[in-house]
């Protein structure tokens, strides 16, 4: 069968057709190929276009199909088409937000909890997400109060600055900028001075700084010969002194050895009282009876000798012309 060139022309044309509305579905994020299903909801203005997206959890499933305006209701009825495989609930919402700063608005489709899954045509609720020029706008009356308040309280700030500069005082800031300026100056001369001193001095600092370099030699080394002391052996030899004295001082004091018996033995003192009696009473008795220890002997007559209790134990005649002096102990 032969084909005419007119249907060829009218297939093609109407072939192009079809892809052309394909490509531009395709393009708004629907396949026409797929199961659509149709959801209405309402708002109390419009701020959507056809060309709006239809989205779930940031993904686009669909597209504005229909926006009219109820009389009735005074609402603007919306309706949107969704692929068949996106469910959802009868609870869900359909959010209206704002997809940029620039304006533009989009659909989105909330899902919600409920026992019974949305069918096509059934109304679903919606809600009004508010972008950032709503709520600026909103509150632009507070902001625009408090921006007021800001620029009048920078504005007095500045003004008090603006005196604090002018200020020819003592307590002004150019007081201070030249007292400032004066230290910076007494800084630098000293530090020109400082510099001056060491160039005048630089051979005498070379010389105490050869010294202490020098003293740091020989601390070294007397650090050296330190770390080759044996102290630990020293230390033990002092321990074991410091244990020989507590061993002698415990011996004397059990009364060991010739000092231990005469800081223990109490004879001692004993003996020692009893001699210092004794030698008392001798005293006393030479005062009170001296002739029992000193005799004198003039013309030859020898002195009489007594006893302990001072009785005569002979009488002797004299001897003239002989004088003699005896000194007798009992």
């Amino acid at each position: 069968m032969k084909i005419s060139r007119e249907v060829k022309t009218a297939i093609l044309v109407i072939s192009g057709i079809l892809l052309m509305v394909f490509t531009f579905n395709y393009l708004k994020g629907l396949n026409i190929l797929q199961k659509h299903n149709r959801y209405v909801t309402q708002f109390d203005y419009n701020a959507l276009s056809t060309s709006s997206l239809v989205t779930i959890k940031g993904n686009n499933i669909g597209k504005i199909e229909e926006i009219t305006y109820d009389d009735k209701t005074g609402k603007t009825l919306v309706t949107i088409i969704v692929t068949e495989d996106v469910k959802f609930s009868t609870n869900s919402k359909i959010r209206m937000y704002e997809t940029g700063l620039m304006g533009g608005n989009a659909l989105a489709i909330v899902p919600m909890p409920g026992p019974e899954l949305a069918k096509s045509g059934d109304f679903i609720e919606s809600e009004i997400e508010e972008g950032l020029i709503t709520s600026l706008t909103k509150n632009f009356s507070g902001i625009s109060s408090n921006l007021g308040v800001t620029l009048k309280a920078a504005d007095s700030l500045m003004n008090n600055f603006n005196r604090l500069i002018i200020n020819d005082n003592d307590d002004g800031i150019k007081a201070a900028i030249a007292e400032l300026n004066k230290t910076i100056l007494s800084f630098r001369a000293m530090a020109e001075a400082m510099n001056t001193l060491v160039v005048k001095n630089d051979a005498s600092l070379a010389s105490a700084i050869k010294n202490f370099d020098t003293l740091s030699g020989n601390l070294a080394d007397i650090t050296t010969e330190f770390k080759k002391v044996e102290i630990s052996k020293t230390f033990a030899e002092l321990d074991h002194t410091l244990q020989e004295v507590n061993n002698l001082l415990a011996s004397v004091k059990d009364g060991k050895g010739t000092m231990g018996k005469l800081l223990n033995d109490d004879k001692l003192y004993t003996n020692l009282e009893g001699a210092s009696l004794q030698l008392e009473q001798l005293l006393q008795d030479f005062k009170l009876n001296p002739k029992r220890y000193v005799h004198f002997s003039v013309f030859g007559k020898k002195p009489n000798r007594f006893d302990a209790e001072g009785n005569i134990i002979e009488d002797e005649k004299t001897q003239p012309e002989e004088v003699h002096v005896e000194l007798e102990n009992n």
